[in-house]
């Protein structure tokens, strides 16, 4: 068992800098080349055989896109442009008296570089035929923009204790989601959905990225082999994987308000035992993300085109950006 475990975290060592690498420091040759690599096939016969428990996925054509993955193999669709008709949901959804709360957190000098781009752009853009809450988790509410909402749409802010170290960062996003759901969301929406405020909405996003539990596919590794997602793979962890399915991102996840809430406590759970053991996730609370998503299954993916990113240069299967990464500047972000 020893060598197994030495062999183990030898293999770690070096697919992990070269994972990372080829995400972030690949010529864009290279990055083109990466999207090339095939993805798999939705293996359904009929769309009936979908397991997402969403009515209007009746009319998704999984066989619009042959060129990337439209199913996985626990019959869950995965949204790409191209397979819904946008009205269809919009209408089902309006019947159905569908609404949606919003979560975000945007502390110390996230605040100023990138709240008001993402409220702005989510008034343009997310989810605009059905009602939206936003939550917009703060600590100093006073400097929060005051951004025109259409009707329907409210924001409240909740006042959060500002962190410096990721791991209480992770711990206190996913017990204030937890805990907001539990004294207020609950009673107001029927869906929530969790982003990181570095992103800009620039088309549809929405009631098609509906479903009882939403899990992301990572812009940087969607076309990538599984022995190079970086999983975290220390045993002391209770984020630690082996193997998984994807791997998924953990700046856009969502679901109905009790999975969501279920998801979010679990996270919460495992990075305090973390702590409490001196242990620290890989990528922190997208680690924890990616163990729960492998033992919960989604029962919705979204595509890259929900949360995409520019420098990855072009990709022939992404034909709509619907949210983009922002540019980011950590040095001056992340500095007092």
């Amino acid at each position: 068992m020893n060598i197994q475990r030495s062999k183990t975290i030898v293999k770690f060592l070096f697919l992990f800098p070269f994972a990372t690498s080829v995400m972030f420091f690949a010529p864009p040759s290279v990055r083109f080349l990466i999207g090339l690599i095939p993805m798999d096939k939705c293996s359904l016969e009929s769309v009936e055989m979908l397991t997402s428990g969403n009515s209007a996925d009746a009319s998704l054509d999984l066989w619009s896109r042959n060129d990337v993955q439209t199913c996985t193999s626990w019959k869950a669709p995965i949204i790409w442009e191209g397979m819904f008709n946008p009205s269809h949901y919009d209408q089902i959804h309006r019947n159905k008296g569908s609404s949606v709360a919003l979560t975000v957190f945007a502390v110390g000098r996230y605040l100023d570089a990138y709240l008001e781009d993402f409220l702005s752009s989510s008034e343009q853009h997310f989810m605009s035929s059905l009602p939206v809450s936003y939550y917009v988790f703060t600590d100093t509410p006073e400097k929060v923009p005051n951004i025109k909402l259409a009707p329907n749409r409210h924001l409240k802010l909740i006042r959060v204790e500002r962190h410096t170290r990721w791991q209480d960062i992770s711990m206190m996003r996913m017990k204030a989601i937890s805990d907001v759901i539990e004294s207020d969301i609950r009673h107001h929406a029927t869906h929530v959905f969790c982003f990181d405020v570095d992103q800009v909405f620039t088309g549809r996003f929405g009631p098609e990225a509906l479903g009882d539990s939403v899990a992301l596919l990572h812009a940087h590794y969607y076309h990538l082999p599984k022995m190079l997602f970086t999983y975290d793979r220390n045993l002391k962890s209770k984020a630690f994987m082996k193997t998984g399915d994807f791997y998924y991102h953990a700046a856009v996840f969502g679901g109905s308000w009790r999975n969501v809430k279920a998801l979010t406590e679990a996270c919460y759970r495992s990075i305090l035992a973390d702590k409490e053991n001196e242990v620290e996730a890989l990528w922190h609370d997208e680690s924890h993300l990616n163990r729960y998503f492998w033992l919960h299954k989604p029962s919705r993916v979204l595509s890259p085109e929900y949360c995409w990113d520019t420098s990855i240069g072009y990709r022939r299967d992404i034909q709509v950006y619907r949210l983009l990464w922002a540019p980011k500047d950590y040095y001056n972000l992340r500095t007092s």
